[in-house]
């Protein structure tokens, strides 16, 4: 089962009658929701729904399930096609996120409901020790205006440019706030200046972590 859930459908077209790990994700996502889910109901017991809902879109996020996955150098042990191997499957965010909603299934199925729910909550805890952040980095053009808004500073402006043809172009932005600039590049110019809002808001969090640390 565990071979199964680090099978991806590309190395699985590759070797006809070897399952996939698709079905074994569908399960591990809802095994995954409903964990976070009663972790979050018990711990913040006077948030409202739609402020929990937040909470819990940025922990089962694919970026978060992503950063658990690389901590446990999971995309070292997935069955990939050779393309996609070549083509750095095991480091994509996607893959990896669906090959560790497919591991959590498998858990599931072998240990039950309990034993997957201790599994999903000691993999995320980095993630839900900092869970305003990790909701911030989901949405970093928003966490970077409330950033900028708490200061009474201007609203973040970005500066856009584009390269390559009409049909292959890729944008750069970047933005600057309280002296951090942050740099993203991305195939649309919402894409670059998400990623350019992201990279500025993990600096200021570092830099934040840093002054507190010195303060202590």
């Amino acid at each position: 089962m565990l071979e199964r859930a680090l099978t991806h459908r590309s190395w699985a077209a590759e070797n006809k009658g070897r399952d996939h790990n698709e079905r074994l994700e569908f399960l591990g996502d809802s095994v995954l929701g409903f964990a976070v889910t009663t972790y979050l109901y018990k711990r913040y017991s006077k948030l409202s729904e739609s402020e929990l809902t937040r909470r819990r879109a940025a922990v089962v996020s694919t970026v978060a399930l992503a950063q658990a996955a690389r901590r446990i150098n999971l995309g070292a042990y997935l069955y990939l096609s050779r393309g996609e191997n070549d083509s750095g499957g095991r480091d994509k965010d996607s893959i990896l996120a669906d090959a560790l909603e497919a591991v959590i299934g498998a858990v599931f199925l072998s240990t039950g409901i309990d034993t997957a729910k201790t599994f999903v909550l000691e993999l995320l805890e980095p993630q839900l020790a900092d869970i305003d952040f990790l909701a911030a980095t989901i949405d970093p053009k928003s966490a970077l205006q409330e950033i900028a808004a708490a200061r009474a500073l201007p609203l973040p402006q970005y500066l856009v440019t584009g390269t390559g043809p009409d049909h292959d172009r890729r944008y750069t932005a970047t933005v600057e706030l309280l002296g951090v600039v942050g740099i993203g590049r991305g195939t649309s110019k919402k894409a670059a200046e998400a990623a350019a809002a992201r990279q500025a808001v993990l600096k200021l969090h570092e830099a934040e972590l840093h002054r507190v640390n010195a303060d202590a």
